[in-house]
């Protein structure tokens, strides 16, 4: 385990620096609206310091003020760097801790197929492209844009062949939409509880995607939309990952050919130059290298959809194509492996999302669900996005249990482990959307635990 103040994920905040007089303060003020609230934490901490109520575990200097202030640092002083003639964009050297993560509950293996997103650390509902977690069935590959091909085929009046350029010439769209696997929270399952949100929640990104809706390329083969009821998906990978997918989602038209992420072309480990996006629903269905689509009247039974990607309910009978990505949530500040170093104000923020629309409300409790707080919804809501929430928090040094709780537009409400237990028993591998608890320990540090 890395030295928590050496791995940015120990930051505190001035509006921390409350003693017991100062939260009592906050606490006169929390029916007033959210910015007299915000106001008079600060104020409060202004005052005491003062006073010499500071806390001490950053005190400011008695004389002379902060030289950080005071003596003007080497970059206002020199200059800087010039533009960047050639090379890609990169974070701050002070940032590089801020990175994709393989999973210490998983198999260690010579080469990995799965990363996890630092959720921790993003901000908003957009994943960085650099970020954004990765799984692999065979490896990842940079295949050439120019002899990559996409062929239509099955109950059509003409099999098509597409290449990249083709398909770059139709018309486009571009949609925020997550992409979750369907084994995200899938260790809590069996109480492992793995140290962190980007362990336990970290395969989920959410990006602008771009492409041509999959429906238009149908049309344009000349497909029998009455008698074809399911389209077969399959990439160019060593695994010939295949799903089948409902034609009533992509009559919707929002399954896409997608090329283009964060307004660049798709990066090799997420499919490029071609993958296919199936809002809502589990990633594995969002066959990347995409090379063949085929239309058909039943389900292919594809080897991960007949072995793979399954559930083995109480009663012995499998749950099968179980693509829908129910609506879920979590806190992600804070949360385990962080430590809040005083008591005072904090902001809780964190993420939820729904593979049925947009999310409607969150409800955040700090006392384990005994009691719960409505938060506040960030915009823009999107459907099948992440949505950002926040609300406001005066931690008073005891231990705590904080949890969220989406609901979404169908009127879905995240379960807890109990509720979700008793329907799915305790031998399933996907699909967790149980409510997610961490525990804020008097010494401020912060764990994972379960809450049934």
């Amino acid at each position: 385990m890395q030295d928590a103040s050496r791995s940015g994920r120990v930051r505190k905040a001035p509006e921390s620096f409350l003693n017991r007089d100062g939260i009592r303060a906050v606490f006169a003020q929390a029916k007033a609206d959210r910015r007299s609230f915000i106001r008079s934490a600060f104020a409060a901490a202004a005052g005491m310091a003062g006073a010499g109520a500071l806390a001490q575990s950053n005190p400011v200097p008695a004389e002379g003020g902060d030289p950080n202030i005071l003596n003007l640092p080497e970059h206002s002083r020199g200059l800087g760097q010039g533009v960047a003639v050639e090379g890609y964009g990169k974070p701050s050297r002070f940032e590089a801790n801020v990175q994709r993560r393989q999973s210490p509950g998983l198999t260690q293996t010579t080469q990995a197929s799965v990363s996890f997103a630092p959720l921790q650390s993003l901000f908003g509902i957009v994943t960085p492209s650099g970020l954004h977690f990765e799984r692999h069935h065979q490896g990842w590959w940079d295949v050439d844009p120019s002899r990559h091909r996409l062929m239509i085929n099955g109950l059509v009046k003409a099999a098509k062949v597409f290449t990249v350029d083709e398909i770059m010439r139709l018309p486009s769209v571009s949609r925020f939409h997550f992409i979750e696997c369907g084994a995200n929270t899938g260790m809590e399952w069996g109480n492992v509880a793995v140290p962190t949100v980007q362990y336990t929640h970290g395969m989920i990104s959410c990006s602008e995607f771009t492409g041509v809706p999959l429906v238009t390329l149908l049309e344009m083969a000349g497909a029998d939309f009455k008698k074809g009821r399911f389209v077969l998906a399959e990439g160019a990978d060593g695994s010939s990952m295949t799903r089948t997918i409902p034609m009533d989602l992509i009559k919707s038209g929002e399954v896409t050919v997608a090329y283009g992420q964060n307004g660049e072309m798709l990066r090799p480990e997420q499919g490029y130059p071609l993958r296919l996006v199936v809002p809502g629903v589990q990633g594995v269905s969002w066959v990347k290298y995409l090379r063949r689509i085929e239309v058909g009247d039943m389900p292919w039974a594809a080897k991960d959809e007949a072995v793979h990607y399954i559930d083995l309910m109480p009663d012995g009978l499998h749950r099968q194509y179980s693509g829908i990505q129910e609506c879920k949530s979590v806190v992600t500040t804070p949360s385990g492996g962080q430590v809040l170093l005083d008591k005072g104000f904090y902001n809780i923020s964190g993420l939820a999302w729904s593979g049925r629309g947009k999310v409607k409300a969150v409800d955040v409790s700090v006392d384990g669900g005994r009691n719960w707080r409505r938060a506040r919804l960030e915009t823009p809501v999107l459907s099948k996005a992440l949505t950002r929430f926040n609300i406001d928090w005066v931690w008073d040094g005891k231990p705590a249990i904080i949890q969220s709780r989406a609901t979404d537009d169908t009127g879905y409400v995240q379960p807890t482990y109990k509720q979700l237990r008793t329907v799915r028993g305790t031998r399933s591998i996907y699909h967790n959307n149980a409510i997610q608890s961490w525990l804020v320990q008097d010494s401020g540090e912060v764990k994972n635990v379960q809450v049934s």
